[in-house]
């Protein structure tokens, strides 16, 4: 069964968050949420409550042992509060680099795509993210402003809440094959 770790902080966008728990958990993907400041309630961008699994740093705990990465994709929600955590963590910055050189994929969203330049993780790739981090990201990425999911090698991104079933889709399919991801996806009535 396919793992993914989704990293929860205060501050982060609660749709993005949310749909990517439950899409993966709907692929039947083995979905950790790893709350960055523990295993407290987390109080998301619009005032929504989410408690998270298992803090980070028992998650960590309990990863499998260097240099394999510690799931099958790290999910980093946007949201600007939640994204700012991220970037300022050693730790996250520590776990995207690991991921990163074990091959492991690595899915950010909205302004979490900024996550990954803060660690310097993935520079270079091409990426998207919201419009209004695009600025931040323009001299460290190949930014692509038409496509609402891009994939470069092990790297996600996605433009904000409004993409957010389908960026987790495409993480499905990657992990789970085409079929998988349109049998999540039937139900849903996506499109």
């Amino acid at each position: 069964m396919p793992t993914a770790w989704v990293l929860l902080a205060e501050g982060a966008e609660e749709i993005e968050t949310v749909a990517a728990i439950d899409v993966l958990r709907r692929a039947e993907v083995d979905v950790v949420v790893c709350g960055l400041d523990g295993p407290q309630m987390v109080t998301c961008s619009r005032g929504v409550h989410l408690t998270p699994d298992r803090s980070l740093e028992e998650a960590l705990k309990a990863a499998p042992a260097e240099p394999a990465a510690v799931a099958d994709v790290i999910v980093l929600p946007g949201g600007g509060g939640g994204s700012q955590k991220l970037r300022e963590s050693q730790d996250v910055g520590r776990l995207l680099k690991r991921q990163d050189a074990a091959g492991g994929m690595i899915a950010c969203i909205c302004a979490a795509t900024t996550v990954l330049k803060a660690h310097g993780v993935r520079l270079g790739a091409a990426v998207t993210s919201h419009p209004g981090v695009k600025g931040q990201l323009l001299d460290d990425f190949h930014y692509d402003d038409v496509s609402r999911v891009v994939v470069d090698g092990n790297v996600v991104s996605s433009r904000g809440p409004g993409t957010a079933i389908e960026w987790t889709l495409k993480v499905v399919e990657i992990l789970c094959g085409a079929e998988k991801s349109s049998a999540v996806d039937g139900p849903m009535i996506n499109k």
